[in-house]
């Protein structure tokens, strides 16, 4: 069933529980409350309650709210960006957008967020990361045996890699740099 239409308050309420939702959860981990992501927000609790009963429901709608705009940037990229560079500059802003993710991921990984429905905006972000691979392979930028599920898998472990605490600059630059190198077509660097 559709979801009905939110007053445009209501809305504005939403995206502000959304977003300090996301930066509560980032600063305070697993513990945080949902009264203290209403306190910041500027709502009554119940507001919070109204749009997500449940700290499942809030934290499934940051993590799809996460994906969404993942897609969108992916998209704009494909639809505007550099053959050759777009899928280098997704990665690695992914890749530099982990930690700053970290409270998520941690809880979705420690099984929290395992019975969370993201299936379907997980595979819509897997399509447009296809779309700027199959982009990068046309132009001869990327080797053609590239296949998308070895990029989402060097993604994923990359954005790990990222989550960990003192994970330093120079660590992410290299690693970057060697997924870089063999994902590019040509001879290895």
């Amino acid at each position: 069933m559709p979801e009905p239409r939110l007053r445009a308050d209501a809305r504005r309420n939403r995206a502000r529980i959304l977003a300090v939702a996301a930066a509560v959860f980032a600063e305070k981990g697993a513990s945080a409350s949902t009264e203290e992501v209403a306190a910041r927000a500027g709502v009554a609790i119940g507001t919070v309650f109204r749009h997500f009963p449940t700290k499942k429901d809030l934290l499934q709608a940051i993590v799809k709210d996460l994906l969404e705009r993942l897609t969108e940037e992916a998209g704009a990229l494909a639809a505007d960006g550099d053959p050759a560079t777009s899928l280098f500059v997704f990665f690695r802003r992914m890749v530099e957008q982990a930690a700053a993710k970290k409270t998520v991921a941690d809880l979705l990984a420690a099984g929290t967020g395992a019975e969370l429905e993201v299936t379907g905006p997980v595979l819509t972000l897997g399509s447009a990361v296809g779309t700027l691979l199959a982009r990068a392979q046309e132009c001869g930028a990327v080797r053609p045996e590239i296949r998308l599920d070895e990029v989402l898998a060097l993604l994923t472990a990359t954005c790990q890699g990222a989550l960990r605490s003192g994970w330093d600059p120079g660590l992410q630059e290299r690693t970057l740099a060697i997924v870089f190198a063999g994902l590019r077509a040509g001879p290895p660097a």
